[in-house]
């Protein structure tokens, strides 16, 4: 999912998909525990967008504060 995308959507679908994106991963790590994980490139990219979503409201938290 691109930043841009990520940015049109409200707070309450922020959380929504950063809990979805949190147990996408910790099914991801148990598959790769267990060798059941046949893209360990997933594991990366879930990470990444875990951290666009923490950064998007984070800036929706800023912009609030400040405006």
């Amino acid at each position: 999912m691109k930043a841009n995308k990520i940015k049109e959507m409200t707070s309450q679908e922020l959380s929504e998909k950063m809990v979805e994106l949190k147990n996408e991963l910790f099914n991801l790590r148990f598959q790769h525990v267990t060798g059941q994980l046949e893209n360990p490139i997933k594991m990366r990219d879930t990470k990444k967008q875990i951290a666009r979503v923490k950064t998007i409201i984070r800036e929706k938290e800023l912009k609030k504060v400040q405006g």
